[in-house]
C-alpha cells in the first residue's frame, strides 16, 4: 500500500469561510502593523508595510473576495507569502491553524467556479465537517497586479 503525503496548508478565515494556502508559500504570520497607503494602487491593495526593514505590499483578501470591510478587528493577521519570488502580504480575518489534509480528501474545483473567473481556487476539502477552500496565492492577483505591487514596493 502506497501512502501519499498529506497536503500541509495554513488555514485562514475570511468572513465565515475557511481558506487554505500551501504552507510552503507562507513565510510568516504577523499582526497588522500600520499600513502606508499608496496612491493609484489597485483597489484591493491596502498599501505597504515595513517588516523588519523590508517594504512589502499588502492586499486585503476581504476586498478581493467581495466581502464588506471590517474596521479595526483585533484578530486580523497578515500572511506574508512568496509569489513569483516576491513577498506579498495578505490581510485575513484570522489565521487559524496548520491543516494536514489527506490527498483523498481534496476534490477538484466545481466547473461553475472554474468557469466563473475564480481561478485562484485550486480545490476543496472536507475536513472535520468543515469545507476548506484551497487557494493559489499567485492567482489571487489579477494580471499585472503583481508587477504593480512590486512597483509600489520600490516607490516608497
Amino acid at each position: 500500500m502506497v501512502k501519499t503525503k498529506d497536503f500541509h496548508a495554513v488555514g485562514f478565515r475570511i468572513g465565515g469561510e475557511t481558506f487554505a494556502l500551501p504552507i510552503a508559500r507562507v513565510r510568516e504570520i504577523v499582526r497588522v502593523p500600520p499600513i502606508t497607503a499608496v496612491p493609484d494602487a489597485p483597489a484591493c491593495v491596502e498599501g505597504v508595510i515595513n517588516l523588519r526593514g523590508r517594504i512589502i505590499p499588502v492586499m486585503d483578501l476581504r476586498k478581493r473576495f467581495g466581502e464588506p470591510a471590517v474596521t479595526a478587528p483585533k484578530k486580523n493577521r497578515i500572511l506574508v507569502t512568496e509569489v513569483d519570488g516576491r513577498l506579498v502580504g495578505l490581510i485575513v480575518d484570522a489565521a487559524s491553524e496548520v491543516l494536514k489534509i489527506p490527498p483523498a480528501e481534496i476534490e477538484s474545483v466545481p466547473d461553475l467556479l472554474a468557469d466563473g473567473g475564480v481561478d485562484y481556487v485550486t480545490g476543496m476539502s472536507k475536513l472535520d465537517s468543515r469545507l476548506i477552500i484551497l487557494v493559489d496565492a499567485a492567482k489571487l492577483l489579477q494580471p499585472g497586479e503583481l508587477k504593480r505591487m512590486a512597483e509600489l514596493r520600490t516607490a516608497n
